[in-house]
């Protein structure tokens, strides 16, 4: 465990996707001032990979993925919006689900979403979810300043 800057993560993570959103996504950041978080490093960018990962590929043609991070009540907050094809009201719970996936019948696609969720509850938070079809969806990691 160590002290991280999330603003640094999240970077890290859009840098090392570059390729995948090419010309096509404007990457959108909203960045409060945020404490530096006592967590797993590597952990938590694990997570930023998966929901950015996600929020890339849910969106087929030209798109917006909007990155948004405050202080809240004490909580870190980092939202992660995409203009992608959304979920349907009544796949959002099972969303974190062991192998569930919208990509088809490979179980390994569908793990991201359960392994970041164990990871945010480990750090003692939870992952939220918003969503509409065919406007898009949102997913917010909550964390204590000391995961």
């Amino acid at each position: 465990r160590q002290e991280m800057d999330v603003h640094d993560g999240i970077d890290a993570a859009l840098a090392l996707l570059e390729s995948e959103v090419r010309d096509r996504i404007r990457i959108v950041r909203e960045y409060g001032e945020l404490p530096l978080v006592d967590c797993c490093p590597g952990e938590i960018n694990q997570v930023f990979m998966s929901l950015l990962s996600n929020a890339i590929e849910a969106i087929k043609d030209d798109g917006i993925i909007t990155i948004r991070t405050l202080m809240e009540n004490g909580d870190i907050r980092i939202a992660v919006s995409d203009t992608g094809a959304g979920i349907p009201p009544e796949r959002i719970p099972h969303l974190f689900d062991p192998g569930f996936s919208t990509k088809g019948p490979r179980v390994k696609a569908g793990m991201g979403l359960l392994v970041s969720s164990n990871i945010v509850s480990k750090h003692g938070g939870r992952i939220d979810v918003a969503s509409t079809p065919g406007e898009g969806s949102t997913f917010t990691v909550v964390l204590p300043r000391a995961a």
